[in-house]
């Protein structure tokens, strides 16, 4: 894991799946919001979209059972976070382990199984060394997803082949 000295859990097959999901990039409301929805819904640039991971466990039947883990900038819709990102100025960022009711029905693929028992346990473990300075291109979301699934499942650069196998299907 690139540097960042993780004593990891004790390996043990836990129950949880993993995937990978893309949502719309956030922003400032109005033309800003609407302009990276349309890019979004368009399909126009793999890279305008803000990518997380996701767990469930086959076990439970109850709502909020899909497990969200993502950084983003603190702010996303305030527009000098626009501006740092696109200068490619460090952000304040944020690591984000929160529910949701259920998986997403387009762009989410299943990625792996967690390597480990608790996923949430293994996820705070790694989010306590992440660096939260957000920089796009060098420690974005992009960067957060291919670490913690690598981290999670070990298989390294999980959105490489995503975007392979989108091209091809494209």
């Amino acid at each position: 894991m690139g540097g960042m000295g993780l004593t990891l859990p004790s390996p043990a097959k836990g129950s949880e799946v993993l995937f990978v999901a893309a949502v719309p990039l956030r922003a400032s409301r109005g033309p800003p919001q609407l302009l990276m929805s349309t890019a979004y819904s368009l399909n126009l640039s793999w890279d305008l979209q803000h990518f997380m991971v996701l767990s469930t466990s086959p076990a439970l039947t109850l709502p909020s059972q899909v497990m969200v883990f993502d950084f983003q900038p603190q702010d996303p819709e305030n527009i000098y976070s626009a501006i740092s990102a696109l200068s490619g100025s460090k952000l304040p960022g944020v690591v984000q382990i929160r529910k949701m009711k259920n998986l997403p029905k387009t762009r989410c693929w299943r990625v792996g199984s967690c390597n480990y028992v608790d996923v949430v346990d293994a996820v705070i473990k790694f989010n306590s060394c992440w660096d939260t300075d957000l920089v796009v291109g060098q420690n974005d979301c992009r960067h957060y997803t291919n670490g913690l699934v690598e981290y999670l499942t070990g298989e390294k650069y999980v959105l490489d082949r995503l975007r392979r196998n989108q091209k091809t299907i494209n």
